[in-house]
């Protein structure tokens, strides 16, 4: 019914917690030293970026003024996890020189990808504009996130943001999708479109395997190869087509990790991931 697999090969494709039984033990280890982060650093929680529910953000100011925003968008297939899981990985952006933000979005059932979409941008957006104020430089903006987040990360990259607000059409200077999800179209025929409920045409705009970005601003994608064949495809995918329109492009398959291990490497400043990460931002 898709690419030749079953609805029952598709949905096992996408079921990443059926995958790998452990993941609980990865969540409790995230929550745990994501915990332990916002212990040690300075940080502002939870400031509003936006007037819906769930547009809040943990603001992690890096100890000079000046210096680059990096955003950072968890994932959770668009319905799970919130920014306090995430919150270690604000330890290595914040070591490196970065003012660390980590986004927060409403989840699903309750507004449609187009609206987490918005909110994405709409919290990127805010990061220009209030930048000053926290020390950063809005010159310096760069994204990153995972699963739901590398998607939304891509998303981000597609954005006219002289459209969106009379802001600057190169507004973020690099991104790293890693583990993401860009060609939506298997995600509506599968399982997870019972929350999310995309029709076709939903899919399709916010697959950004399919649409060339409006500016040049380079990507890592970064991907396990303990992952699923569509999780590799997913990436192998976007990088191949952003390399057809000429655009910057880092694809990195990194062996022995999984969907879940492969972002614990952010919690450390001397992985193959985190210096990729800090290479474009820094």
């Amino acid at each position: 019914m898709y690419r030749n697999y079953t609805q029952e090969e598709l949905d096992a494709q996408y079921n990443l917690r059926a995958k790998f039984p452990d993941f609980q033990e990865h969540f409790d280890r995230w929550e745990r030293d994501s915990a332990e982060a916002r212990k040690d650093l300075l940080c502002d929680l939870d400031i509003r970026y936006g007037d819906a529910p769930g547009e809040t953000l943990d603001l992690f100011p890096a100890a000079k003024s000046g210096c680059p925003v990096h955003v950072f968008i968890h994932g959770g297939y668009w319905q799970f996890l919130g920014k306090k899981d995430f919150s270690f990985a604000a330890r290595t952006l914040v070591g490196a020189g970065c003012t660390a933000v980590v986004i927060d979005y409403a989840l699903a059932p309750g507004p449609t990808m187009d609206e987490i979409v918005r909110q994405t941008r709409n919290a990127v957006a805010w990061c220009y504009r209030n930048a000053p104020s926290f020390g950063g430089d809005p010159n310096r903006i760069s994204v990153s996130g995972h699963s739901a987040g590398g998607h939304l990360t891509a998303m981000a990259l597609l954005t006219d943001w002289e459209s969106f607000g009379g802001l600057p059409a190169d507004l973020i200077k690099s991104g790293c999708a890693i583990s993401g999800l860009f060609d939506l179209e298997p995600i509506r025929l599968a399982y997870l479109n019972e929350v999310l409920g995309m029709d076709e045409d939903m899919a399709a705009r916010n697959s950004p395997m399919h649409q060339a970005p409006p500016t040049a601003a380079p990507l890592t994608i970064a991907v396990g190869g303990l992952e699923t064949e569509e999780f590799l495809r997913q990436s192998e995918g976007l990088a191949g087509a952003r390399r057809e329109w000429g655009l910057p492009t880092e694809h990195r398959v990194l062996e022995g990790h999984d969907h879940f291990t492969i972002i614990e490497e952010l919690a450390r400043p001397d992985t193959p991931l985190s210096r990729a990460l800090l290479a474009q931002i820094v």
